[in-house]
């Protein structure tokens, strides 16, 4: 089974640097075989099969309780990661809400959150997220529509995951999209 881990707040400069050819020999080193890097953000794709990792296909939990530590050594300090099945990013590229209502992948983004969100945290979305900003959520995965770009949105400044005590991480469209054919 093909998997892919998305680290939350590794940085291509500045702090929570980790080198992507030591995350993919630590990886190697648990068993996980096939591992690709893409980009400094710690995004890593990898098979499962090895027989001292799970019998059949792991579950997101342990992929999570091997990873998450060897994110740590490397960063100094916990780091927060999500693991989705690499058929789960095909998935949710079919099922984008905005597909072909925005000019560049600059403006659309997927947040994955650990838990499918409550009826209350949806409606306090739906109460807060203001124009142009628009989201759907589908699963354990936000959309985001940003026309006016991510840094300055609402979704992107992560107020909404403050106030809900939740955890997420967001990719970029065009992350998303190169995630799904590592």
């Amino acid at each position: 089974m093909r998997y892919v881990a998305l680290p939350r707040g590794i940085n291509v400069s500045g702090s929570n640097m980790i080198k992507m050819t030591e995350l993919k020999a630590e990886l190697e080193t648990l068993g996980f075989e096939n591992v690709v890097t893409y980009i400094n953000s710690g995004n890593v794709a990898f098979d499962v099969s090895s027989p001292h990792i799970s019998k059949g296909s792991a579950t997101e939990k342990e992929l999570i309780d091997k990873i998450a530590p060897v994110l740590e050594t490397l960063a100094g300090k916990p780091i927060g990661v999500m693991v989705r099945e690499q058929s789960e990013l095909t998935r949710i590229i079919q099922n984008n809400p905005f597909a072909g209502q925005f000019a560049s992948h600059k403006e659309m983004h997927v947040l994955f959150l650990k838990d499918e969100l409550t009826d209350e945290a949806k409606a306090f979305l739906a109460e807060s997220v203001p124009p142009p900003e628009r989201f759907a959520v589908h699963g354990r995965e936000i959309y985001c529509h940003l026309p006016m770009g991510v840094a300055d949105s609402y979704l992107g400044r992560g107020i909404f995951e403050r106030k809900l005590k939740i955890t997420v991480t967001a990719r970029n469209w065009r992350t998303v999209e190169k995630l799904s054919t590592l």
